[in-house]
């Protein structure tokens, strides 16, 4: 499951990069779908000395170790999330984040009489 879930990750955030550099807009998808394309190839070699491990096994797990092992998929999908936004909100690309941080108002207040 945890490579089922990191790979459907890296398709989806590859498609949303591949819409936005298409669109001329920069918003580090691209970091974000590396994240996941490298967390799916992580699960896929680990798959792959499991499967060297316990044979056909592999392919009957309880519902126990697939519960499991969505919990630890969806867990890596936010830990990317979350490692993407801090990069996304640091880097401000366009100085959005800045702009709202720093926002500054004008003591010039004009009264309606």
């Amino acid at each position: 499951m945890t490579l089922l879930i990191s790979t459907l990750a890296a398709i989806v955030a590859t498609v949303i990069w591949y819409k936005n550099v298409a669109e001329g807009k920069n918003h580090q998808f691209g970091m974000l779908s590396l994240i996941y394309w490298g967390a799916s190839l992580m699960w896929f070699v680990d798959a792959i000395f499991e499967y060297a491990e316990s044979g056909a096994d592999y392919f009957e797990p309880t519902s126990s170790a697939m519960l499991n092992d969505s919990f630890l998929g969806l867990s890596v999908v936010v830990f990317g999330l979350l490692i993407w936004l801090v990069r996304f909100l640091i880097k401000d690309s366009e100085n959005v984040f800045k702009k709202i941080l720093f926002k500054k108002t004008s003591g010039n207040f004009t009264s309606e009489e």
